[in-house]
């Protein structure tokens, strides 16, 4: 049982007839992360489909989930609040959007507000 099936991880069949096709899974490349000045961050306050709570949503993060996790744990501490960071999109529970954007210039990125 503590054999890994390597088959399992594949979401659909692949058939190629090539000679050097080789299958590659998804999520196996880590995007390169963009140094803090090259990022271009907006943040946002979003309220849809969520119940009527309000979430402040940074987009726009070019990088590795593992960076994008470090980020998000950084405003979550610095705001307080809970929140979650994945697909390249960091959640921060309430409307924070000032203090996010303060927090990020701080550290280097170039962000700014977006929307109403």
């Amino acid at each position: 049982m503590g054999r890994k099936n390597d088959w399992k991880r594949r979401d659909g069949v692949v058939y190629s007839t090539s000679d050097n096709y080789d299958y590659s899974y998804e999520g196996d490349e880590q995007q390169e992360t963009l140094s803090p000045n090259e990022q271009n961050l907006k943040v946002l306050l979003d309220k849809k489909a969520r119940g009527g709570k309000q979430v402040t949503l940074v987009e726009g993060f070019v990088g590795s989930e593992d960076d994008l996790k470090e980020l998000g744990k950084l405003l979550k501490s610095k705001c307080g609040v809970g929140g979650s960071a994945k697909d390249g999109e960091i959640l921060i529970q309430g409307d924070h959007r000032q203090k996010v954007v303060e927090i990020l210039q701080k550290e280097g990125y170039r962000a700014k507000k977006s929307g109403g």
